[in-house]
């Protein structure tokens, strides 16, 4: 199957245009919006939700979807903060372990759905209750203050024609890199859009299906703990009550990214332009004055419309 017949251009255009019309619109609205302090605030806003969307588009290509994701990152952020304050360990140390649990939890879910063959949102609903109640266990509902300086590393900024951008952004942009190689230019990308397009044939014709799922969630793991990461760099504290929302707003940027929620085609450049696009819509708002209760029902719209795009693109589809 070839690239374009597998992500149409709709999807792939689709979120540039918003985009580009939110980001009009909004200039014409606040002096203010287009600023270079405001458009560096805006990349800094989305970052954790942005790497956070990359795993989340791995599992969604793959006809899934992980509501866990915040939870895991929660943990993960605990984990490392804990570790590295209290307990001594030298911070490259505690980050790695951090990250390593939330890949253990990721691991957990692709065994669940791969191997015993559970559906992924019940698996991730089970997992989300038991990651969050792991972090309020081993926080004590605390949150870690005082941390090393250099787990604050990624959110220090550096300026760019006078712009700050935090170091975190560059990881954001460079993990989307790695992924947009990975599933466009291997073998193992091309896996993994043949299993959201058809599981059971991509089984048939002989291609590890089991192992690649497991890889899908392992990965998205680390993705959640390099998000715990990011997170614990811009805020400066381990918090056990992050990530409560951010699972949603995963799964909305991937799907306003024109992401299929059925499978098997989408554009992982997309989910950061589809991040991209709810931080521009919440920003722009907030300049206009705008309550943050019309913010969160404009999202809700956003998603609405992207699935019904997405949906009338695949009956299109199937009607040639």
């Amino acid at each position: 199957m070839s690239w374009r017949a597998r992500v149409p251009s709709v999807a792939t255009l689709g979120p540039v245009v918003a985009l580009l019309v939110a980001g009009v619109f909004f200039a014409l609205q606040s002096d203010r919006f287009l600023t270079t302090d405001n458009v560096a605030l805006v990349l800094q806003q989305v970052m954790v939700v942005g790497v956070i969307a990359i795993g989340q588009t791995l599992i969604v290509l793959t006809a899934g979807v992980d509501l866990s994701c915040g939870a895991v990152m929660a943990l993960g952020g605990i984990v490392m903060t804990k570790l590295a304050t209290l307990s001594g360990m030298p911070v490259p140390l505690a980050v790695l372990s951090g990250i390593g649990v939330s890949t253990l939890f990721g691991t957990l879910n692709g065994a669940l759905v791969a191997v015993v063959r559970l559906p992924p949102f019940i698996v991730t609903l089970g997992t989300l209750n038991i990651a969050f109640a792991l972090t309020q266990l081993y926080s004590g509902a605390q949150t870690v203050t005082d941390i090393p300086p250099a787990l604050e590393a990624l959110g220090r900024t550096f300026s760019v024609v006078s712009t700050p951008i935090e170091y975190g952004v560059l990881l954001m942009f460079a993990m989307y890199g790695v992924a947009w190689f990975a599933l466009g230019q291997t073998a193992w990308g091309r896996h993994v859009y043949a299993i959201g397009d058809n599981l059971e044939a991509t089984r048939l014709a002989g291609i590890p299906t089991t192992r690649i799922l497991l890889s899908v969630y392992a990965v998205a793991g680390v993705c959640y703990g390099f998000a715990a990461l990011l997170a614990v760099a811009r805020t400066g504290v381990g918090d056990p009550n992050a990530g409560q929302t951010e699972n949603l707003d995963a799964v909305t940027a991937v799907v306003i990214g024109g992401t299929s929620l059925f499978g098997g085609r989408g554009v992982v450049l997309s989910s950061l332009i589809g991040a991209l696009i709810v931080g521009v819509f919440r920003n722009g708002l907030t300049l206009m004055g705008v309550s943050s209760v019309y913010q969160i029902l404009v999202t809700g719209v956003l998603v609405i419309l992207a699935v019904t795009a997405d949906r009338l693109s695949r009956r299109h589809a199937g009607a040639r």
